[in-house]
């Protein structure tokens, strides 16, 4: 039966075969989309973990294929340190993962040092290694309250699992001017070689109002005007060094049992 496209129901089947067009379209191109974020996110992780390694790269440099041939990731769970086997691991969502109740700890008053209030179970570490497979340092994830906003960055250790190689910054909203020095390359120059631990396994690493003295091997320089900001780094140094973040974890590295 032919029917009138100026009819009623003429009308109805365009409009009804319109609108699935439409929707197809979109769920094609969110899938697209989708895809593209998550390799865009893919990239920024990868380079801010190469860059808390110290390992050289440019614009031109294939990041997938260098972090590839250097850099193993690892999920780990904090509270046994152990390896959790998996082949997703650089789609791990850890903010997702520390806001979900049945894969993060409420932190009590006392241990939430960072003021992050929740934090996963499992961590997304990196190891990496030169040219000849030995093992250059390891980056840990970490971020706590600063005076605005989150701080979110990666801390490279040295084959040592004390002595600080390199940190990055990758995200915050602190105050433009004055939180920026977070990603002052002069500023963050002064954590190479500096140590996260004293003699007694104690983290020891300190913001210094005022300036680390000469010769201090856990003191940085505060910044003048940022004084929460420097304390939420410090803070967050503390806890995520301590028993409530990569203790464990670094034992076992140091044990080399992971």
């Amino acid at each position: 039966m032919a029917i009138k496209k100026d009819s009623f129901l003429g009308t109805m089947i365009f409009t009804v075969i319109l609108c699935l067009l439409c929707s197809f379209m979109i769920t094609g191109t969110a899938e697209v989309l989708k895809e593209r974020k998550l390799v865009k996110k893919r990239t920024e992780l990868m380079r801010n973990v190469l860059i808390a390694a110290n390992v050289d790269f440019n614009e031109q440099t294939d990041l997938a294929a260098l972090f590839a041939k250097d850099v193993k990731p690892l999920l780990i769970t904090l509270k046994s340190g152990e390896v959790v086997n998996g082949d997703s691991v650089m789609d791990f969502d850890s903010r997702m993962a520390s806001i979900n109740p049945d894969s993060s700890i409420k932190l009590k008053r006392k241990q939430d040092k960072a003021k992050i209030k929740t934090r996963a179970n499992q961590v997304r570490v990196f190891k990496v290694f030169d040219d000849s497979g030995k093992l250059t340092s390891v980056v840990l994830p970490i971020y706590g309250k600063g005076l605005w906003s989150m701080l979110y960055g990666f801390v490279a250790l040295k084959a040592d699992f004390n002595t600080i190689e390199n940190v990055v910054f990758y995200e915050h909203g602190e105050t433009p001017g004055i939180g920026d020095f977070l990603n002052d390359t002069q500023w963050t120059a002064q954590w190479h070689g500096k140590q996260i631990f004293n003699s007694q396994g104690k983290v020891a690493f300190k913001v210094v109002k005022g300036g680390a003295k000469a010769g201090d091997i856990h003191g940085i320089d505060a910044v003048s005007g940022a004084t929460m900001t420097g304390r939420g780094v410090q803070r967050s140094i503390q806890f995520w060094f301590g028993h409530d973040g990569f203790e464990v974890f670094i034992k076992k590295l140091k044990a080399s049992e992971v």
